[in-house]
């Protein structure tokens, strides 16, 4: 009895074990669009300490996708949407590129490269069919090139797209149909994914569908409540999630791939810059979504594991805020890689901080502020203009964790902002005569006022001057033997 209750003690340990890695199906995308990003073997080190298995990427960076090289990490590389023509129109380009940005990578101990990304919602309506002619071209030369260089069973081309390609007529998902502008060629490029055995990736986002729509109920964006549901054919929805994606499984099924693979390429949830992105909805969203995620339920009608990548891994504080002011603050990280609040990725609901970015470097402790022996103030509405032009200024806006300061604290925030990112330059910190630099925490409560990191071109180029000025003293010192 006592070896049985032993090897009882041993089994159930290792279910605990199991039940505290993330779920197998959890991704993130890492974006680099930032000022000062993280040298990327420190991001490695770091998907690796919080056991995530898969990253999707939105280029093919040589540097980036070289730090995955023996990390068991599962990547997704990407070419973005500028460079899509070159690919549609010349099949060598295509061939040339596979090359260079996969068979490259492919040796023994090196990248486990799944799928290539064509572009990355190239179809989205404030493109303005920019791209529409050269996307499915893109996709099948580069699947080609695959095929030929003999890559073609294990690596698949797809193409990730905003869930705005398909609508619904009837406001429920059995409604579901691609839109009418692109549907014919939708139909080609799902069809052609499904003879290749490729996945159809959607990016879906609850937190838009709040912010696009102000009469969207609230409690339908996440997922522990059963308030507001939709019933269509008998089928209960108590969440945006599993409606958007089964009205894209309609979509499928009209186009005529039911079975389809899907792959959720985004979603996530803003933590400032809108008065609903905030830490407080960000983690209930990610707790709704990763005990979704470790029950393996699916949706209704596609139930069982679903395969996600979390938008995003970092704050990007040079994204496009044209979409909103929180475009900048998708990441579950900050910009230096400490985490911003506790999560289970297992979904068990064992919170705890992520493990932060490790041997991060920064710049001084020293903060640009206004100075408040300035006297004249009629220079400060223009001088702050040019700050936030050039800098991030969106905590500042209305809900953001910076609004509510006073005149001071508000110039003072998108002084400093801009100085950061400037790199501390000094003649960053003037605005004709209206800054000071000061050596006293600037933060103010729940606004953080930044201190830069040093960016991973900066170690590279330091790394690089010190190792050619240590060649070039050996050379002198073997000169004058």
């Amino acid at each position: 009895m006592a070896v049985r209750a032993k090897v009882l003690m041993i089994w159930v340990f290792c279910l605990v074990l199991l039940s505290a890695n993330p779920a197998q199906g959890i991704g993130v995308n890492w974006g680099i669009i930032m000022s000062h990003p993280l040298l990327p073997a420190t991001v490695v080190r770091m998907l690796k300490d919080n056991g995530i298995k898969k990253v999707k990427l939105f280029d093919s960076d040589s540097w980036t996708v070289n730090s995955l090289a023996g990390s068991g990490i599962q990547v997704m590389v990407a070419i973005p949407n500028d460079q899509l023509e070159r690919f549609s129109d010349d099949y060598d380009n295509a061939k040339d590129w596979v090359h260079d940005n996969i068979t490259s990578h492919l040796y023994k101990g090196g990248v486990d490269i799944k799928y290539v990304a064509i572009g990355n919602e190239p179809f989205l309506k404030s493109y303005n069919g920019r791209f529409t002619n050269h996307t499915f071209p893109a996709l099948k030369n580069i699947q080609r090139a695959l095929d030929e260089a003999g890559l073609g069973d294990k690596i698949k081309a797809t193409t990730p797209l905003n869930a705005d390609v398909y609508d619904s007529s009837t406001g429920t998902p059995s409604g579901g149909n691609f839109r009418k502008d692109i549907r014919e060629l939708m139909i080609k490029i799902v069809k052609f994914l499904n003879a290749n055995n490729a996945p159809f990736v959607v990016n879906i986002y609850p937190f838009l569908s709040l912010y696009q729509n102000d009469d969207f109920p609230m409690e339908f964006a996440f997922f522990d409540s059963d308030s507001s549901p939709i019933v269509d054919n008998g089928i209960k929805y108590t969440n945006v999630l599993d409606a958007n994606h089964d009205t894209l499984v309609w979509s499928l099924k009209k186009a005529g791939v039911p079975n389809l693979k899907i792959i959720i390429g985004e979603i996530g949830w803003p933590t400032d810059g809108h008065k609903k992105a905030n830490v407080h909805y960000a983690k209930r969203f990610y707790d709704g979504l990763f005990k979704k995620l470790a029950s393996d339920k699916g949706t209704p009608l596609r139930p069982g594991k679903m395969d996600v990548y979390l938008f995003g891994l970092f704050d990007e504080n040079m994204k496009s805020i044209l979409p909103g002011f929180f475009e900048r603050h998708w990441g579950i990280f900050r910009y230096d890689g400490k985490p911003k609040f506790p999560m289970d990725f297992s979904g068990q609901g064992h919170d705890k901080l992520p493990v932060g970015a490790k041997g991060v470097q920064y710049l001084p402790a020293q903060w640009c502020i206004l100075d408040r022996k300035i006297k004249n103030v009629n220079l400060v509405p223009a001088n702050m203009d040019y700050a936030c032009t050039y800098a991030d200024c969106s905590a500042l806006v209305y809900g953001g964790s910076c609004n509510g300061m006073d005149i001071y604290g508000n110039v003072s925030y998108a002084f400093n902002m801009y100085f950061q990112m400037q790199n501390q330059d000094v003649q960053a910190c003037d605005f004709q005569g209206l800054a000071v630099l000061t050596t006293k925490n600037a933060s103010r409560g729940s606004c953080l006022f930044p201190i830069e990191i040093v960016s991973a071109g900066e170690r590279l180029e330091l790394r690089s001057t010190t190792t050619l000025f240590l060649i070039l003293m050996i050379i002198i010192r073997f000169t004058l033997l």
